[in-house]
């Protein structure tokens, strides 16, 4: 009890002076309003003078004055107790004061006198004056010491008023979760832990090898298309930092991120899970990477608001625009970074080598050499720009790859460096992206949206039929936009994205748009078939349509181990979405997309196969997304998929002309069950 009342006492030695100063107001507060300050007064009048009792008691009980040490960390003498008593009977007398003045405005808590100034006595002031304290504690004079008590910092007091703490819950004060200092004054220590649950069956096009098949009795050039995938992640973060970051960012972090992945594959045909047949249609796979391990040094602040200049180095998350479409990986790097003028301008400047990728994970293999691929980045947001409420960013990218003399084969024994399409032949490349992103809301629209222009060269054509193939241009293009309204508990969302295709696959001009490394937020994201599911080109070498958890149909051997390949069809969306949130902890999310390629010359090349139409289909998905807790703490997400095929899926994938595609039905689909635990 005396310490609770001990820190409220520290505190009001400074809240009093400040109190009796206020003018009255104009106009004159409210009965209500008045009543609340009379019983405010009231609490801490009795807090304060039980406060000096428990000073004037330690003065002569040792017991007590042993237990108020080891409330406030601090030895106290009988100067610095009499002190304290003094003041503290000092603005016990000014609550005590300050409370009668109000009860002659409002009178006494009865219900009958509620409101009437007390019968008889003359109209009171409006306020309390002053009160000139002759016992009050002189200001700090730093070359004596005794007789004076500092305030303890708010962790303690917090710890004098008799927090408890659970180091297993994480909404409450815990020092595990940076909510007090783990050692010294301002050292934090924050731990997080995820664990991520992925249960998801599909049916996607299966090519049969050309030497064996799962079924020696088949002969058919597409194989049983089902695919099942258990992927089971464990995310553990320690972050150490030092510096009071309620207003400003830390003074120096260390953060460390390694994650454990299991993973297990069952599909219908051999020579997918692994490029030796003996290993049958099943892979268990286990791995453990590190995703961050960086220093970030607080440099200087440069404003009364706390902007400041930053500087990162080591594996870092970076985000290169608001949805994830250019580049949005965990890499090795550093960064500079900071803002002015109150936030309204960030900006970044990063320069990272890609590190090698686990195959089935995705997750970083720092044990293997790094890549000779390099990305620099540049960019400035200015929030309320063009209008208040929407934030513009300004993008310079620039990707170097000069792995053309490189054969890298992945995990499961399969080429992915060079591509193996066209002549097999490597190749380097040096593009440039300028990029505008925007993202916010006009009135009630929200709008979030991306350009961007993409120029470079790459010193070999896979498609040229030149012999001296010196290469090509590069010269591509992509926008999309999501807009989206807000009625009550809905959210109705458009979806428009377009990336450019090469016209001419075999020239020395490449107009195929292609990302560093994309992870979209976008028109359904993960619950969409498209996005999420990887569709290989069967016939047209070892690269897919699109990789996994990417938009992009740019004909790419592996999204993390790979190249970006500029020679590709492009694609274009338009979609329409809805979020209906029909309970604060369940969503229910819709998507219907339209999807096409741009110039479909480039499949056409690497099929051998004229005129293949450009629509690729109907994507439909539902998501449901449960948080029993009303937070990210506990999170249930189901969601199901199916993609209608349009004629040039039709084309790419039919065997016979008339016949359903796939054999057994006329769609392709895939189901997700995610289970995420965060503490």
């Amino acid at each position: 009890m005396f310490g609770r009342l001990a820190g409220l006492a520290g505190l009001l030695c400074l809240a009093a002076p400040a109190i009796a100063a206020v003018p009255p107001a104009d106009p004159p507060p409210s009965a209500d309003a008045l009543r609340r300050d009379r019983r405010m007064a009231t609490d801490l009048e009795r807090a304060i003078a039980a406060d000096a009792q428990t000073f004037d008691r330690a003065l002569t009980q040792p017991q007590v004055r042993d237990q108020l040490e080891r409330a406030l960390h601090k030895k106290l003498s009988d100067d610095t107790l009499r002190s304290m008593s003094k003041q503290a009977h000092a603005e016990a007398e000014y609550w005590t004061r300050y409370r009668i003045g109000l009860e002659l405005i409002v009178g006494v808590e009865q219900p009958q006198l509620r409101g009437r100034r007390t019968p008889g006595q003359p109209a009171p002031v409006d306020a309390v004056p002053p009160i000139v304290n002759p016992e009050n504690l002189p200001p700090p004079k730093p070359l004596d010491t005794g007789g004076y008590l500092p305030v303890p910092d708010r962790y303690r007091i917090l710890d004098a008023l008799g927090r408890q703490e659970n180091p297993l819950d994480p909404y409450n004060t815990n020092t595990l979760k940076g909510d007090k200092p783990i050692f010294g004054d301002d050292w934090f220590l924050s731990l997080s832990g995820i664990s991520d649950t992925r249960y998801e069956p599909a049916r996607v096009p299966t090519g049969v090898g050309a030497q064996y098949t799962a079924r020696p009795t088949t002969n058919s050039t597409f194989g049983r298309f089902g695919k099942l995938l258990f992927n089971q992640s464990a995310i553990v973060t320690v972050d150490l930092f030092q510096g009071d970051t309620a207003f400003k960012p830390p003074d120096i972090e260390f953060r460390f991120t390694p994650v454990f992945n299991y993973n297990h594959l069952d599909v219908g045909e051999i020579g997918l899970v692994n490029i030796d047949p003996r290993k049958g249609t099943t892979r268990d796979d286990a791995f453990l990477g590190i995703q961050e391990a960086f220093v970030d040094y607080h440099l200087r602040n440069v404003s009364q608001y706390f902007d400041f200049d930053s500087f990162r180095v080591g594996i870092q998350p970076f985000n290169a625009d608001f949805r994830g479409f250019l580049f949005q990986d965990d890499q090795l790097g550093m960064r500079l970074f900071g803002n002015r003028d109150n936030n309204r301008w960030q900006y970044n400047l990063a320069f990272f080598q890609m590190l090698e990728k686990d195959t089935n994970s995705g997750l970083n293999s720092v044990e293997q050499q790094l890549r000779r691929n390099y990305v620099g980045v540049a960019n400035v947001f200015r929030q309320d720009f063009p209008v208040e409420g929407f934030t513009s960013q300004l993008i310079y990218l620039r990707n170097d790859d000069g792995e053309a003399n490189e054969q890298h084969y992945d995990k499961n024994g399969f080429l992915v460096r060079p591509a193996q399409i066209g002549d097999n032949r490597g190749y380097d490349y040096h593009v440039n992206y300028l990029g505008y992103n925007g993202d916010g809301h006009f009135g009630r629209i929200n709008l979030t949206t991306s350009a961007y222009w993409e120029n470079g060269s790459v010193s070999h054509n896979q498609l040229s039929l030149n012999p001296s193939n010196n290469g090509a241009h590069v010269n591509g293009f992509f926008v999309a936009a999501e807009p989206s309204l807000d009625i009550d508990f809905a959210r109705l969302r458009l979806s428009g994205l377009y990336a450019s295709g090469a016209r001419n696959p075999t020239s020395g001009h490449l107009g195929g748009f292609d990302a560093v490394f994309e992870n979209p937020q976008f028109a359904g994201a993960d619950t969409s078939f498209f996005i999420r599911q990887s569709i290989p080109l069967i016939g047209g070498g070892g690269v897919a349509l699109n990789t996994e958890n990417g938009v992009l149909a740019d004909l790419r051997s592996s999204k993390g181990e790979g190249e970006s390949n500029f020679n590709n069809p492009g694609i274009a969306l338009a979609g329409i979405g809805t979020d209906f949130d029909v309970l604060p902890e369940l969503r229910i999310s819709t998507n219907f997309n339209y999807l096409r390629f741009a110039d479909t010359a480039s499949l056409e090349a690497l099929r051998h196969q004229a005129n293949i139409p450009a629509s690729i289909g109907y994507d439909l998905s539902t998501a449901f997304t449960y948080r029993p807790l009303f937070s990210q703490n506990i999170i249930f997400r189901v969601s199901g998929s199916v993609l209608l095929p349009g004629n040039g899926l039709k084309a790419l994938f039919n065997t016979d002309g008339g016949a359903k595609l796939f054999g057994s039905g006329n769609f392709l689909y895939s189901v997700l069950g995610n289970v995420i635990l965060t503490y």
